[in-house]
């Protein structure tokens, strides 16, 4: 996957909100999801179509388009050819022959937003299609969908999942969904670190206010920093590191935590 997609932070901005494109690129997200989908109203989306467009800034720019089966998917998907996009997100995404298709054919890597029940049951097959760049989790949706809370407990399983199907593809680590508070730093901060500690490398963000927050609940700690030195000033084979075991698979995740500190971690 180019290193591109390996964003932490993508922002989303609404697509017929033309004179916030540039804000959102200069919000300091890691990139910027234009959306035809949920932030913009039927009557609204032929003008957000007419105006997509990717040159608003330096990282990468992505497009969310309607839903397989919706009245505008099609011609969404037209009107990305020849725009310099890094990818299209590809809503209510499940593993069935037209979405298997629109992989098979795109011309852009493709993100998979996986917010049903069939899409979760699906996602291991899903993560395997051609041209599939990454898994993202919609869990508003897929709460909506099963009728269950939106709360770490009852997503737990989900997002494990997801974790495991982009692992056993070989892609890199699956997006999160949003936090819907904007203000509530403390918040955003712990659910961003959740999904972390679960194996997500990155969580959408609905506001530049959460920009922040979820970039500091994906960055080691200073108590993980100083773990992480310890364990590899502890040489090779087997050793104790403040009475624990440290071995290879130990000193694999010690090195992961410093490759996220960079470069406030030093070498």
């Amino acid at each position: 996957m180019s290193a591109a997609l390996d964003f932490a932070v993508p922002l989303f901005v609404p697509g017929d909100r033309p004179e916030r494109f540039a804000k959102a690129a200069a919000a300091g997200a890691d990139a910027v999801i234009v959306d035809l989908e949920d932030a913009v109203a039927a009557q609204a989306k032929p003008a957000a179509r007419a105006a997509l467009r990717s040159d608003f800034g330096a990282g990468p720019v992505l497009v969310r388009v309607n839903a397989i089966g919706t009245p505008w998917h099609e011609a969404d998907m037209a009107a990305l050819a020849g725009r310099g996009f890094a990818a299209v997100m590809v809503p209510k995404a499940e593993a069935s022959e037209a979405f298997a298709a629109l992989c098979a054919k795109a011309a852009l890597p493709v993100i998979a937003l996986v917010e049903s029940a069939r899409g979760l049951a699906e996602a291991r097959r899903i993560a395997g299609l051609p041209h599939l760049a990454r898994l993202a989790f919609g869990s508003i949706d897929f709460c909506a969908d099963l009728g269950c809370a939106h709360s770490r407990e009852a997503l737990l399983a989900a997002r494990s999942e997801l974790v495991l199907a982009s692992r056993l593809a070989g892609l890199a680590a699956p997006i999160d969904g949003v936090t819907t508070a904007i203000d509530d730093g403390d918040q955003i901060a712990e659910d961003a670190r959740h999904a972390r500690d679960l194996g997500f490398g990155g969580k959408l963000c609905i506001h530049p206010r959460q920009i922040e927050a979820i970039r500091a609940g994906f960055a080691p700690d200073e108590a993980e920093i100083l773990w992480a030195r310890k364990v590899l000033a502890s040489g090779d084979g087997a050793a104790a590191v403040d009475g624990a075991m440290v071995d290879e698979p130990v000193r694999i995740r010690a090195r992961a935590i410093l490759r996220r500190a960079e470069p406030a971690a030093g070498p």
